[in-house]
């Protein structure tokens, strides 16, 4: 084969190699035009179209939570929200005269069609926003989007969002902001098949889309409730005995807590013989003072200690209810008999040790 037949061939097969990618290329731009929107392309300018109608009316997008709007403290829960649209179609206007034109006529008709889709909201992106600190909201739940939405029509399923109360929330209402972004159909344009002239599919119209913004508010309510803090502990823990421990508790709640029994939970080397010390009724910001035993032991390590504590009480629907656990902090001293014990031991422990080195030397004269 002559050089000159060799690189005829390879031109041949550069040659077959770009049809078939262009084959390709065409056929990947060609695909699904039939139903493909013209937002997936970049319209056309003005010259290239004609406007028979201009169309009023837009998207409103509302949200409603679905479900308790209810929560407590301390509470992580969901909050699933609805989204609608109750955009309305105002009406149209003519702008072009197609009297005696068939061809014209048809165009502006199918255009009046189009039109009527000018409320419908595309590409929805929501996201929940906390503007206090005492609600967080759970990130990995945010983000969330819609791929379109119908006046009238409303999405399978809700969004779902997660938040989490402080327990230091004061109990009210607080209003959650849900920020959404979408688009819609600002404009139908009809091209009469002069976007081939652009290198863009034959479509039959162009369509123009404005973005909009909207923020909508959530409102939650954090429940009223009795809640305790521990405002004073008096005493102090003594390795190998009996310490009477006086703990002072505070309703810091909005609730009254009938009937309130304060309980500690202690662990070795503590005991006690009574766990429990009754409250009695705690008005909101009221406090009481009660006492426990509590016994250590005599190899008790030198340190704080903190004692486990809550509190059963009545609430206001006669239920029984339980506070948050709450720490006793208290000192653990040493014992004046353990000290005493020890010193005899090692002064023992000396005159065994000086008896045995005399008995030795003793024996060695011998």
């Amino acid at each position: 084969m002559s050089r000159t037949q060799h690189n005829t061939n390879n031109f041949r097969r550069q040659m077959v190699f770009l049809s078939l990618i262009s084959v390709i290329l065409l056929a990947t731009l060609f695909i699904g035009v039939s139903t493909a929107q013209s937002k997936e392309y970049i319209p056309p300018t003005y010259e290239y179209t004609t406007n028979y109608y201009r169309g009023y009316g837009m998207p409103d997008i509302h949200a409603s939570v679905v479900g308790d709007t209810h929560f407590d403290r301390g509470e992580i829960a969901n909050v699933n929200i609805i989204l609608s649209n109750r955009g309305i179609l105002h009406g149209f206007k003519s702008v072009t005269d197609v009297e005696g034109d068939e061809a014209e006529q048809a165009l502006a008709m199918k255009e009046l069609e189009y039109e009527t889709k000018r409320t419908t909201a595309y590409g929805i992106k929501t996201s929940l926003v906390s503007p206090t600190d005492y609600i967080e909201i759970d990130s990995s739940t945010n983000g969330q989007i819609l791929e379109k939405l119908v006046p009238g029509d409303l999405p399978s399923r809700p969004m779902t969002f997660t938040i989490e109360i402080s327990e230091n929330a004061p109990a009210g209402d607080y209003v959650l902001f849900l920020p959404v972004s979408y688009e819609y159909q600002e404009d139908v344009r009809m091209t009469g098949g002069r976007t081939i002239q652009l290198g863009l599919p034959d479509m039959d119209r162009a369509t123009y889309y404005n973005n909009s913004n909207k923020t909508l508010q959530i409102p939650i309510h954090i429940e009223k409730a009795a809640e305790f803090e521990i405002v004073d502990v008096d005493g102090e823990l003594v390795a190998g005995e009996e310490s009477v421990i006086q703990v002072t508790y505070r309703n810091v709640g909005e609730l009254t807590a009938e009937s309130a029994l304060a309980r500690v939970v202690v662990m070795d080397p503590l005991s006690t013989g009574s766990s429990t010390a009754l409250l009695g009724t705690l008005e909101p910001g009221e406090e009481h003072t009660v006492s426990f035993n509590v016994n250590s032991d005599v190899m008790a390590v030198v340190k704080e200690y903190a004692i486990d504590s809550e509190i059963r009480y009545i609430d206001e629907d006669g239920d029984y209810a339980f506070s948050d656990n709450m720490k006793i902090n208290v000192p653990m001293q040493s014992s004046d008999e353990w000290i005493n014990i020890t010193q005899i031991s090692l002064l023992l422990t000396l005159l065994i040790t000086i008896y045995l080195v005399i008995d030795s030397i003793r024996k060695k004269k011998k």
